[in-house]
């Protein structure tokens, strides 16, 4: 498990570092232009998570395939996932450029936040297509066991992405001072670039070979086939994000400083989250080729181990958050305001990413076997139903503020938590079929 999960957990490490060099960057240019890059990249995210969790079902196709000895099928499934996601997105972005000034004016920030966001927004929407390539190629990776070829195709976008930060954000290199939309710039080129080398690196002689990585034709049957079962995914990533984001908004509503205040935190948070992704990864990678070999035993004694691997992780970074909290936040800001409202946070922080750990290692290992459904409808209930609820009754209705609201957001995590694993240990995945 950990010899396959380290090198995902690198490469969160090192794409979160993305947006935490954003963050830190345009930190140093005000309190508002932090909380506008936090602000948007939380709306950008969700408006294509589904495209990206949808991608990331190739991971499924291609590990079930290699673990029933048929490798020459995950280039295949590769394809035909690129097919069914890579132009929905394409016209999404299409949609979505004209619309966001309207979409930020309805969603109601103050007018500076307003103005920032709407120019990092811009910069790096076209962007995100780029990333949609990158979970199509990551996926395979993952799916045939080669967590590393991502790892290195991330450390260098992410080395290009903080120099292009330093260069468009500041203006130094000759380069112009864009401010917050050269951060949104140099976060695209980044995600270009990964998608690029990526590409090439399917396309290598060894894995055309084995894996029959050449370009083949789309296919109808296949492509609704695979929707089938990754539709469901990409619906829960985007239920997910969308409660997630709208929580966002509220807090944006509180005001510059809490909305900073929480983009800081989410940051912070990133620590533990890539820890569990990189897990949660390798727990479906392995679930996958042990559902796909017909060994079920197994495939439960990998969701076993990642758990517990995800909380041993879980607990160092908990430590961290309850021993130093300031310099943890001065990462990001100096802001006396910021500083205030962010030491809570870290309090609560400490339970909260331990619990969310427990739901993405177990909603990974539910993709590996292909139970998709049950989990998708889990985190609408949870979304719209608990996190929401609790977080705006605690934060506004009774008036606890900023603190308030992510109580109620680790409360409903740890409901959720408690389901997902129930939900794996049912085993009602052994009766599904992709």
């Amino acid at each position: 498990m950990f010899h396959l999960a380290y090198p995902v957990i690198l490469t969160q490490m090192s794409a979160t570092a993305m947006g935490v060099v954003d963050s830190a960057m345009v930190g140093r240019l005000g309190a508002t232009e932090l909380a506008a890059v936090g602000f948007g990249a939380i709306w950008m995210w969700t408006l294509f998570s589904f495209f990206f969790g949808t991608a990331g079902g190739i991971q499924t196709f291609v590990s079930q395939a290699d673990g029933a000895d048929d490798p020459r099928a995950c280039g295949h499934w590769t394809w035909q996932g690129a097919y069914a996601v890579v132009p929905a997105a394409l016209v999404g972005v299409a949609v979505l450029v004209p619309s966001i000034p309207i979409a930020l004016g309805v969603l109601g920030p103050s007018a500076e936040l307003r103005s920032a966001a709407q120019d990092y927004i811009s910069a790096r929407i076209w962007g995100e297509v780029g990333f949609v390539l990158v979970m199509v190629w990551t996926s395979y990776f993952r799916g045939i066991g080669d967590t590393r070829t991502p790892l290195y195709v991330t450390l260098l976008a992410n080395v290009v992405n903080a120099a292009a930060d330093y260069g468009l954000i500041f203006g130094h290199w000759g380069l112009p001072a864009w401010g917050v939309a050269g951060a949104g710039a140099a976060t695209a080129f980044g995600q270009w670039l990964a998608a690029a080398v990526l590409f090439f690196a399917f396309q290598r002689s060894t894995h055309r070979a084995r894996f029959a990585t050449a370009w083949v034709a789309p296919d109808a049957a296949e492509i609704r086939r695979f929707l089938r079962v990754a539709v469901p995914m990409g619906g829960q990533w985007f239920i997910q994000m969308s409660a997630f984001a709208v929580f966002t908004t509220v807090v944006a509503r509180m005001g510059d400083s809490s909305m900073a205040a929480s983009q800081a935190f989410v940051m912070l948070l990133s620590l533990s989250f890539m820890q569990a992704h990189g897990i949660s990864i390798a727990a479906g990678t392995l679930v996958g080729r042990y559902v796909g070999a017909r060994d079920p035993v197994a495939a439960r004694r990998s969701f076993r181990t990642s758990v517990h691997l995800g909380l041993g992780l879980g607990a160092v970074v908990a430590a961290l958050f309850v021993a130093i909290p300031e310099p943890l936040l001065r990462i990001f800001t100096d802001d006396p305001a910021v500083m205030t409202l962010g030491r809570p946070l870290l309090l609560l922080g400490a339970f909260f990413q331990i619990c969310d750990a427990v739901v993405i290692i177990s909603e990974g290992s539910l993709r590996g076997s292909g139970d998709t459904r049950v989990p998708f409808l889990m985190q609408t209930c949870f979304g719209w139903l608990l996190f929401l609820p609790l977080g705006y009754g605690l934060g506004v209705t009774l008036g606890y503020g900023l603190t308030g609201a992510w109580a109620g957001g680790t409360v409903s995590i740890a409901v959720l938590a408690v389901l997902l694993v129930r939900r794996f240990n049912s085993g009602a995945w052994e009766r599904i079929r992709i």
